[in-house]
């Protein structure tokens, strides 16, 4: 943000400057007075009051829910009800999804019979359903109108319409039958009927779909706008871009801290409650912890085996991270291509056949690294390993490639049998992937230690 805006802002908060202050934020991008907000939040409530209705509404939507309900707090009545009222459907229905009980009731009481029926019907969806972000205002013609009729149409009621870049074709039950760019009409003879320019290849998205399907289908379709249909193909709402970029915004933000063995903190890191915070992680650390404590149980079964040659454990945190990060390595990428589309459940065996070669590959590629070291350092008189310090080179080498390539297994397959038991497969962070692998991992290294070093080391 220009530091220049921030000084005028700032002159104009004393009390008495509020027109000055309406005059010259209503001058500003929506954007730029988001900004503002961020840099003012004491003075939130404030700016949305100053503004004029239209501007405040669209300012109001694309705040984050904390700030929205210190707003809310904070404004008259009459005021929040006259927001509340100028919402788009689907902005509506996402701030009323974030409120219960009397609080909702107050803000739905405030609209009109048939907005409230629309707020209700939307609200009557699934949490992440299309259906919740969908909205109804869009414009529709009919197949045998002509085209100078649909254009009138399109003329009358297309202000109240959230786009006019996509226009639906129904029948007379409401049936989807096609929808087509306003470039097609405008370009059409104007008597021609709507029906001749219609090819009865659309997509739609059902409303009882998850919304991260929604985002799918825009990806690989390139759309504005796509329409929402029910199970006999009625038409009941449209859901723009501008959404899909939000909503994209908000699940990868949560992927990334499920990613980081935490859950989705859902408000901003420096608005959550610092015990809330602290519940969110702790819940997580908890589960690693005592998977970790698997680790010493491991480690216990082989103390032994550790007593005959203590030099097994100077390579143990070695053993132990490479394994972790490679079903790290694994996971994300298996959960990014997930997401994108590249990878479905069908796909597993290829995935699978695709990592034991990778897996392998890589674990060489380690296991020549460390057995290399354990050659120079023995040779360079850097550290003595003793008389048998080949074998436990050797051992080192075959414990990595087994290790490696059985992290990248448990990386790749893990967010592929959540995905298959309908679970995230984001929750198969790295954390917990190199956990898994940890326990494991002993296992592997003790068991080749016993295997190569049996009646040398370890008599």
């Amino acid at each position: 943000m220009e530091e220049a805006m921030v000084e005028d802002v700032k002159a104009l908060l004393p009390v008495g400057n509020e027109k000055a202050l309406k005059k010259y934020l209503d001058q500003l991008n929506i954007s730029d007075v988001e900004e503002l907000i961020d840099e003012f939040p004491k003075q939130a409530a404030k700016f949305i009051k100053v503004l004029s209705l239209k501007r405040s509404a669209a300012v109001f939507s694309i705040l984050d829910f904390p700030t929205q309900e210190r707003i809310i707090k904070k404004l008259s009545p009459n005021k929040l009800n006259s927001i509340v009222k100028s919402l788009p459907p689907d902005d509506r229905t996402a701030l009323f999804g974030k409120f219960e009980g009397d609080v909702l009731t107050k803000m739905i009481a405030v609209l009109s019979p048939e907005d409230r029926k629309e707020s209700l019907a939307l609200l009557g969806y699934e949490e992440n359903s299309v259906g919740r972000m969908m909205t109804p205002d869009y414009v529709t013609v009919r197949p045998h109108w002509t085209i100078s009729r649909a254009l009138a149409h399109i003329r009358r009621v297309g202000k109240n319409s959230e786009t006019i870049d996509v226009i639906y074709v129904l029948d007379k039950g409401g049936e989807l039958i096609d929808d087509m760019k306003i470039r097609s009409i405008l370009l059409a003879d104007p008597e021609s009927t709507i029906g001749e320019l219609t090819d009865n290849r659309f997509i739609a998205l059902k409303a009882v779909d998850h919304q991260e399907e929604a985002i799918n289908v825009f990806r690989m379709n390139n759309r504005v706008a796509l329409p929402v249909v029910d199970k006999q193909n009625i038409m009941l709402g449209i859901v723009t871009i501008d959404d899909i970029l939000w909503l994209a915004n908000e699940e990868y933000t949560e992927d990334m801290q499920k990613f980081g063995g935490t859950e989705a903190l859902d408000e901003p890191y420096l608005d959550i409650p610092l015990l809330r915070l602290v519940k969110k992680r702790a819940s997580w650390l908890v589960v690693l912890f005592l998977g970790e404590m698997l680790t010493a149980t491991a480690m216990q079964h082989f103390e032994i085996e550790l007593q005959k040659a203590v030099v097994l454990s100077l390579f143990i945190p070695l053993i132990m991270s490479s394994g972790g990060n490679s079903g790290s390595q694994a996971s994300t990428l298996i959960i990014q291509a997930m997401a994108l589309g590249e990878v479905t459940l069908a796909e597993w065996w290829k995935v699978m056949k695709r990592e034991l070669i990778s897996g392998s590959m890589l674990g060489a590629i380690l296991g020549t690294v460390g057995l290399i070291r354990i050659v120079i350092w023995q040779n360079m008189h850097l550290y003595d390993y003793g008389p048998h310090w080949w074998l436990i080179a050797i051992t080192i080498f075959f414990t990595l490639v087994g290790i490696v390539l059985w992290g990248s297994l448990i990386g790749s397959m893990m967010p592929l049998l959540l995905k298959k038991l309908k679970l995230d497969p984001a929750t198969s962070s790295a954390p917990f992937v190199a956990t898994m692998v940890d326990v494991t991992g002993i296992v592997i290294y003790f068991s080749v230690a016993v295997l190569i070093l049996k009646g040398t080391l370890l008599k």
